[in-house]
């Protein structure tokens, strides 16, 4: 078991304790208060277990169980019914509004074809090695096409990815990706050969300044979650990842455990992750997805 890892995590009412591999990726997390556990690597279920075990089990008894999860009081009131509203209706999709159409980047990519330099201009500044205001878009587009490659992979696995979702607001949703283990806005940023340190909100690259990366793909999941649950007639969580695409090292805060941090060879590891959304689900949730409207009305 000298691999993996233990760290307590408490925020915002949540009290777990979650398995961690060496770089930080977690494997498995359960619940102080109820027990309940989760195995998100299917490959480390067995060591991941004996380890929660150990550790719940020296848990001050007030923590854990099924007693604690709420006061004495609170067993005798009668729970209130919490009442969803009726899923909205999009209309018949249409080719157009059909964004599994997109391909990684395709965003970018056509900004870049309306108001970036000609084929010809960009030729030339690489000749003469001359930095422009539009490398970072190009170095963006390169980055989101080699995570949209890795996370097709998942197809085979009964994954559905759906690339450059544009936002009413705004930007857009690099990459989605919905199946059997649930629903992640993926976040890719390419740095190539760069050190890339992630905290709980920021991202410092190569010691520079912060950026907020986290933050914002956590805003990211949250955005997509209200509006995929305007359409679909049952809650969907949307949990934010970010890929790193080229990064030489990757060190994350051991605090870090709201935003899942890959190097674009690690989003393999969602592959085996199950148990959130049935088939149905799965079906439902990725039609309203893929449906322009659906991210445009909202």
């Amino acid at each position: 078991m000298g691999e993996l890892k233990v760290s307590r995590w408490r925020k915002s009412g949540h009290d777990r304790l979650y398995v961690n591999l060496p770089d930080g990726a977690a494997v498995a997390w359960a619940d102080c208060r109820s027990g309940k556990v989760t195995v998100l690597v299917a490959e480390h279920r067995q060591e991941a277990l004996a380890l929660l075990k150990l550790h719940l089990a020296g848990l001050p008894a007030a923590t854990t169980g099924p007693a604690s999860r709420r006061p004495p009081e609170a067993k005798r009131a009668r729970p209130k019914a919490v009442s969803r509203p009726a899923p909205r209706k999009l209309p018949p999709l249409t080719s157009p509004d059909d964004l599994a159409r997109n391909r990684p980047g395709s965003g970018i990519r056509d900004m870049l074809r309306s108001k970036g330099p000609s084929r010809i201009r960009r030729m030339l500044d690489r000749l003469l090695r001359r930095k422009t205001e539009w490398d970072s878009w190009f170095k963006g587009l390169a980055g989101e096409r080699i995570a949209g490659a890795e996370l097709d992979r998942l197809r085979a696995r009964g994954w559905k990815v759906l690339h450059s979702i544009q936002l009413a607001r705004g930007g857009d949703i690099d990459h989605l990706l919905v199946g059997p283990g649930g629903v992640f806005t993926v976040n890719t940023k390419n740095f190539q050969g760069k050190s890339v340190w992630v905290g709980d909100d920021m991202v410092k690259v190569d010691h520079g300044p912060p950026h907020p990366y986290p933050a914002k793909s956590r805003a990211e999941a949250t955005y997509a979650r209200g509006v995929l649950e305007r359409y679909c007639p049952f809650p969907v969580e949307v949990e934010p990842v970010l890929v790193f695409v080229g990064v030489g090292e990757l060190p994350k805060a051991a605090t870090q455990l709201q935003v899942r941090v890959y190097r674009v060879k690690e989003v393999a590891a969602l592959g085996p992750l199950s148990g959130r959304l049935t088939p149905e689900q799965v079906d439902i949730v990725y039609a309203v997805a893929r449906h322009r409207r659906a991210w445009l009305d909202s």
